[in-house]
């Protein structure tokens, strides 16, 4: 007699997979979601939007003033170091919680486009489920950052530091006009120019360093189109 209803009971389970309560239930949750990254998109904006407005603030205040010392191109490189710090923090919670948006799209919606149920099967709501019950990060705060350097950090600082040695060409006491004046245009009052050189080399290998190390190492948000693109141009 158990056996008998052990057949019964596994198809009911299948079925309420398709019940109107299951789907709108899983159809709310994955609009929250998704709602709940959007959120955390913004956060990553504002941030960004922080670091362009400080940088072209003193962009504005280095060129427009003859006597403002370019070393200030230092203490933006600094602001927006901070700036990606932060960023980064969000971006992890924005990460973490598109993993789940991702996990419902992979398992649940292509599942019901296909209306294919075996497809159901799996882990996918065991793991969404403990996420849950115990959140936890997707990426390190070092990958993070590296993504959020990559994608639109790396040209930030690398614009700061083209404008950093324009302000040195531009404002020199005496002019530039060889390696030699070159170096010693960069001393600043009682700060020595290898120093200033030192930092200004050193930030823009770390940038560099960084962002070539995540673009190999880490794996992109989303791919590249491959064959069967043609099939999106309707």
């Amino acid at each position: 007699m158990p056996e008998e209803n052990s057949e019964p009971k596994a198809g009911r389970t299948i079925q309420s997979l398709y019940d109107q309560g299951y789907v709108n239930a899983m159809a709310h949750f994955y609009r929250g979601e998704l709602s709940r990254i959007m959120v955390w998109r913004q956060r990553l904006d504002t941030t960004t939007t922080w670091s362009i407005t400080t940088t072209t603030t003193i962009f504005t205040v280095s060129f427009t003033v003859r006597d403002v010392p370019h070393i200030i191109f230092l203490f933006n490189i600094a602001i927006v170091w901070v700036m990606l710090w932060i960023e980064a923090r969000r971006y992890r919670f924005y990460d973490a919680f598109r993993a789940r948006v991702r996990m419902l799209e992979a398992h649940f919606l292509v599942p019901m486009v296909l209306e294919n149920k075996e497809l159901l099967q799996g882990e996918w709501k065991k793991l969404v489920c403990e996420d849950l019950i115990l959140p936890s990060f997707k990426i390190s705060k070092f990958e993070a950052i590296g993504r959020r350097l990559k994608r639109t950090y790396a040209f930030i600082f690398i614009i700061i530091q083209v404008a950093w040695i324009t302000k040195v060409f531009m404002h020199a006491e005496p002019k530039i006009t060889s390696w030699r004046t070159f170096y010693a245009a960069f001393n600043v009052i009682h700060i020595p120019a290898w120093l200033v050189l030192s930092l200004f080399t050193l930030s823009l290998l770390i940038v560099v360093g960084i962002s070539l190390y995540i673009a190999r190492k880490s794996s992109a948000e989303i791919s590249e189109f491959h064959t069967n693109a043609s099939l999106w141009r309707l």
